[in-house]
């Protein structure tokens, strides 16, 4: 049994084993639950999919699609999914729970989240302090739209149980409900935001798909998609690791240098709403919130941590090690095997 030793951050790259296919991928079939594929937040998995990076780097790769990114997690806390395409926070929340889990590979620099009421059921909105004993659309209850929406209310002094949470999806059941009137606020992300918003259904409050609104939303960097597992899982297959870090760092590599039309040539037909030119906006507005090599920043758990324990005292007392919630150890042997993607 090889011995591992751990530096802040997880995992020390000098204590990974050289890899190689040689050493052989202990796992080549991984199964990989995301709640809402169709999302920009999750372009680079679709992308390394749709590339056929995953099988460049000798993996079988099966993605499940779930409501929300809390249903991805039950999925592999249930044993039904090996690793969860989803948000960065759930790894502090599940190290709180007793149930360590490790963030390895960056997809969002940014959360892309986007908080708007409903111009229909609230045309005098004047502040987030009106979304008291409101009806607020989030992917799945539990989920980072969910988390999101908190850390919204409570800056403005209201708690999660001062409005009602319902969720709508990620797709058209998302526009759907907040076009009929069925919600009252809406946090979700493109292409449902760029399609509510381009029929003049939603009226943006807090918009994290830019870059310097999220990081003073959240007082400092809060990473967002990424792939993260149980930390044993990342113990165990560190080949396997590397070979889906390899594969999301060409695509997310990718991602930066194309333009909107080779997107829409790569991702399936269903995700695009039924409107191109909304799905082209929506990648143009999301873009810039999406990572460039995978990277966690310094201070992204701290950040993320911050932003949980605004809504929950317990967590807020709690005395976690927020090094062992990510490593970009296996970022590094990707970016230097792949330097251009």
């Amino acid at each position: 049994m090889q011995r591992r030793h751990f530096i802040a951050g997880g995992l020390s790259a000098a204590a990974l084993p050289s890899l190689s296919f040689a050493q052989g991928i202990e796992k080549p079939k991984v199964t990989i639950a995301v709640g809402g594929k169709n999302l920009f937040y999750y372009l680079p998995l679709t992308i390394a999919e749709q590339l056929g990076y995953f099988k460049a780097e000798g993996l079988d790769v099966n993605i499940v699609d779930f409501a929300g990114g809390s249903r991805a997690l039950q999925a592999v806390v249930g044993g039904s999914a090996d690793v969860v395409s989803g948000a960065f926070e759930h790894t502090i929340n599940m190290q709180f729970k007793g149930q360590p889990m490790r963030a390895f590979v960056l997809q969002g620099a940014a959360p892309q989240i986007v908080l708007g009421v409903n111009p229909k059921t609230m045309p005098n909105f004047k502040s987030v302090a009106d979304l008291k004993g409101k009806k607020i659309g989030v992917t799945a209850p539990g989920s980072s739209t969910n988390v999101l929406a908190n850390y919204v209310l409570a800056k403005a002094g209201l708690k999660p149980s001062d409005v009602s949470f319902v969720g709508v999806g990620a797709a058209n059941g998302a526009v759907a409900a907040m076009r009929a009137g069925q919600i009252d606020a809406i946090s979700n992300l493109d292409p449902v935001i760029t399609l509510l918003q381009r029929s003049g259904d939603l009226k943006i409050v807090t918009d994290t798909r830019k870059m310097a609104e999220a990081e003073q939303v959240f007082g400092g960097p809060m990473p967002a998609g990424c792939l993260y597992a149980p930390t044993a899982f990342t113990d165990r297959n560190p080949n396997t690791a590397q070979a889906l870090t390899n594969a999301m760092v060409r695509a997310n590599k990718w991602i930066q240098q194309a333009g909107p039309g080779e997107i829409i040539r790569v991702v399936p037909e269903s995700y695009l709403l039924g409107d191109r030119a909304v799905y082209i906006d929506g990648f143009l507005a999301s873009k810039q919130a999406m990572s460039v090599d995978g990277s966690f920043p310094a201070k992204g758990a701290e950040t993320a941590f911050k932003a949980l324990a605004s809504v929950d005292s317990k967590l807020a007392e709690a005395k976690l090690d927020l090094n062992a919630v990510y490593t970009n150890a296996f970022v590094q042997k990707a970016n230097a095997k792949y330097p251009k993607g």
